[in-house]
């Protein structure tokens, strides 16, 4: 795959994510997909396989009224991209932790995409 169509990918995924449309974001991945969220050094939260990640990205989505993600700056190494990432999001609904809804979340993270066949293998979020 050329970078150019790493970047279409990854640029269509997240635009799906932006737009709450789980069927755009899974049309991006192969069906042995595994997605890991990394928090301070910790897997916080790991799914294998489409289905699973389809299932745990549509109870994600009912947190947020809305959400956007921004690539700041793209990293490309053979089949893998990593993307930082600027994300903002409002909540839905109260956390478990404590944060209220309505409450904007501004964070800074990083997202690696492997590919495989031209479509995305493994998703890596770190923040």
């Amino acid at each position: 795959m050329t970078q150019k169509d790493q970047s279409d990918i990854i640029s269509k995924y997240i635009e799906a994510y932006n737009h709450f449309d789980i069927d755009g974001m899974t049309g991006c991945l192969q069906e042995d997909v595994i997605f890991e969220n990394i928090s301070e050094g910790k897997t916080g939260l790991k799914t294998e396989g489409k289905e699973a990640f389809k299932a745990q990205a549509e109870t994600a989505a009912t947190y947020f009224s809305s959400r956007h993600q921004a690539v700041d700056h793209w990293t490309f190494s053979g089949e893998s991209v990593t993307v930082s990432i600027t994300y903002e999001a409002v909540l839905a609904k109260d956390l478990p932790n404590g944060i209220e809804k309505g409450s904007k979340l501004s964070l800074k993270g990083e997202s690696e995409f492997t590919f495989s066949d031209g479509k995305i293998i493994r998703i890596t979020d770190r923040s």
